[in-house]
């Protein structure tokens, strides 16, 4: 796995690199969000571990750029002392992928970053997935909504590709979880989070809602005029 560390404390960067290292890990360390920017710019990582304190730019401002003016879509775990709600909707609202609260085990951290790069099967380019006036391509990751391009982090793109696939029934939490996360299992309700986001940007903006909570259970993805 090839890892881009962003991160301003040289004993913690060293640590981390130490310790992917021994995993069999190849790391490249950054210690400014501009350096980090460009770096993350112009190589291709298989994970970005991005600290939202850093010099030059902050972390949330280095993933919004990356996200949207250089189109990349590397996952992102975001690395920060603040674990409030508002701080972790920042980041998700700035494209990262998943929220690590200082301080950590460097074990966490490392099934963390297994997570976020397992890779998918690639798919045919021209397969669609449809419902309403949702489409996602899954050769191309495009998503739009009644014409309208919608910017999903890596997460929210799993999330709604498997409410999508299985419309319109009920995918349970542990079925989503396990698309996230696999056999592991994040202590928070991280997935809660990812779902406020994904409701955001695919429903808040449109009419017809299409994220259906389905109480003590799980999600469905359905037009409301579709509801029983």
């Amino acid at each position: 796995m090839n890892v881009l560390l962003i991160e301003d404390n040289d004993d913690l960067a060293a640590n981390i690199v130490d310790y992917l290292n021994l995993k069999g890990c190849e790391s490249e360390h950054a210690s400014d969000g501009v350096r980090g920017l460009a770096i993350a710019r112009e190589a291709r990582h298989d994970v970005i571990i991005l600290d939202v304190m850093i010099p030059g730019i902050d972390g949330l401002e280095v993933c919004r750029r990356l996200r949207t003016e250089a189109g990349i879509t590397t996952p992102i775990l975001m690395l920060t002392a603040r674990d409030t709600l508002t701080d972790k909707i920042a980041g998700f609202n700035a494209g990262t992928d998943d929220y690590l609260t200082k301080p950590f085990s460097l074990e966490e951290l490392y099934v963390r970053l297994r997570a976020l790069g397992r890779r998918t099967r690639p798919t045919a380019p021209s397969e669609l997935l449809e419902v309403h006036d949702l489409v996602m391509n899954l050769g191309t990751m495009e998503v739009q909504r009644a014409g309208q391009p919608l910017q999903l982090n890596a997460a929210c793109f799993k999330i709604l590709k498997t409410l999508l696939g299985a419309s319109p029934n009920v995918v349970t939490r542990e079925q989503l979880e396990e698309v996230l996360w696999g056999t592991w299992q994040p202590a928070s309700d991280v997935l809660r989070t990812h779902i406020y986001e994904l409701r955001r940007i695919v429903d808040k903006p449109f009419d017809v809602t299409l994220i259906h909570t389905v109480r003590g259970v799980g999600y469905r993805l359905v037009p409301l005029d579709e509801e029983t």
